[in-house]
This record gives structure tokens, C-alpha cells and sequence, in this order.
């Protein structure tokens, strides 16, 4: 064999041995990545998912923006190699960390939100009365209020909630529109890992501001505050008026 035949030899064996190199690298690294994302969506390979859907509520149906919202969360747990069942709120009658769940919408449309919200983020107060007036749809959080203007600045909640150790969480995407309900799962799929190293496995609960809706779609989304403290402390009771008795 001649120099020139070795060299060439050579550099092929090196080629090879720095593409198998460089994909074991990549392959590493995807797989590190989609582990990291499973566990903060607790969604391991093959794990079943449940994604709650509620309803239009100003009619019967789902909404078509609730549509896209689990049309979006459905690549998420296709991402995860996971399978996901889809319940209506109302026949979603089951309890909390078997299964990740998606929970979409608010508690108008969705009575799991309303469950949820009740009794485990009891900070949280919106107001579901659908008569027209500047506190529909408002949410209270901590002394705080954040009012609805449609079009312009709706409001939504991102929450991961877990009940206890090595329980699967709960997604909670309550917004104040149908369109807020899809720019939350939106910035879900989008910024899970930055959520993932921020707040690791553990619950928390976010307020989002979409911003110019009406030009923007869910696309603009801002985040207001972490909310996580004063949503799960509960509201503290209303002083009762004294009577005093008339001498």
C-alpha cells in the first residue's frame, strides 16, 4: 500500500469515526432533551394523557380557538411518544396525578377549570356572569384586578399543578376568551424548557397578557407577574357586619 493510498484510507476512517462521533453527540443530546421535556410534562413514553375540552361558552360546541389550542397540545404529547384521550368537562369524573391532564378554558365553559381552580388555586376569583358589565370576565388574584378588553388586553392563566410527590401534573389554560386559551398552550409548547429550568417539576401558576388580539391573533403574549403565592392562598372571608343590640 503507497502513502498516497494510506492517507486517503486514513481520512476516510477519521471521517467516519467524527460522523459517528458527532451523531452519538446529537443523539444524546435529543434524547436528554425529550427526557427533560417529558418529565415536566410527566409524560414518560407510552403514558396516557387526558385533555379536558370544554365549551363555547356562548353556545353548545367547542370553540374553533379551543380547537386549535388542542390541536397544538396534541403535537406536545405526540412529541413525548404519549397518547392522549379526550373528555368532555362534563364526563371527566376522575381524580388528579394519574394522568397528565390539559384542562382548557375557564370555569364558565369548563366545570373541571371550576373544580381545579376551587381546590387548588382558591386565590383565584373571575367572574362568570355573562350579563354585559366592566367586571365580566375579570380576574382577582391577590387583591389585584385584571380586566377583559376584547380585542385589545385579555387575560389568561398558565398553571402547572401537582397534589403530591411523583404525581402526574394538571395544565390549566383559563383564559378569558377562546383565542387567550390557545396563545397560553402556544407559549407552552414554546417556552417549556425555559418553564422546565425556572421552576423544575414543581406547580406554579402564571399570568398571561395577549396583546392586540383582533390584529395579532394568540401570537403576542406577555407575561404579567408569577401569581403562583397568591393564587394558592385562599381568599380570606368577608368580616361579618356586627349587630349591636339596641339598649
Amino acid at each position: 500500500m503507497t502513502d498516497d493510498v494510506r492517507n486517503i484510507v486514513l481520512g476516510v476512517i477519521a471521517a467516519g469515526i467524527s460522523a459517528s462521533l458527532g451523531w452519538l453527540a446529537r443523539t444524546y443530546l435529543w434524547r436528554r432533551k425529550l427526557r427533560r421535556k417529558q418529565e415536566f410534562l410527566g409524560m414518560p413514553t407510552d403514558s396516557e394523557s387526558l385533555l379536558v375540552v370544554n365549551r363555547d361558552a356562548g353556545g353548545e360546541g367547542v370553540h374553533r380557538y379551543d380547537v386549535f389550542a388542542l390541536l397544538e397540545l396534541a403535537a406536545v404529547v405526540k412529541d413525548c411518544g404519549a397518547h392522549a384521550q379526550i373528555l368532555s368537562h362534563d364526563a371527566a369524573r376522575q381524580g388528579i396525578g394519574e394522568r397528565t391532564e390539559f384542562c382548557v378554558g375557564g370555569p364558565a365553559s369548563n366545570r373541571r377549570t371550576a373544580a381545579h381552580l376551587q381546590s387548588l388555586l382558591p386565590g383565584v376569583r373571575i367572574d362568570t356572569d355573562a350579563a354585559p358589565g366592566p367586571d365580566r370576565a375579570a380576574f382577582h388574584i391577590g387583591g389585584e384586578r385584571y380586566p377583559l378588553e376584547p380585542g385589545v388586553a385579555e387575560y389568561v392563566l398558565l398553571a402547572r399543578l401537582t397534589t403530591r410527590q411523583e404525581a402526574r401534573p394538571v395544565f390549566l389554560f383559563c383564559g378569558q376568551r377562546a383565542i387567550t386559551n390557545q396563545a397560553a398552550t402556544r407559549y407552552l409548547a414554546r417556552n417549556h424548557e425555559k418553564l422546565a429550568r425556572k421552576h423544575g417539576n414543581g406547580s406554579f401558576c402564571l399570568l398571561l397578557k395577549v396583546i392586540n388580539s383582533e390584529a395579532y391573533g394568540p401570537d403576542v403574549v406577555e407575561l404579567v407577574a408569577d401569581v403562583t403565592r397568591a393564587a394558592r392562598e385562599p381568599v380570606p372571608a368577608a368580616p361579618r357586619p356586627s349587630h349591636r343590640a339596641a339598649g
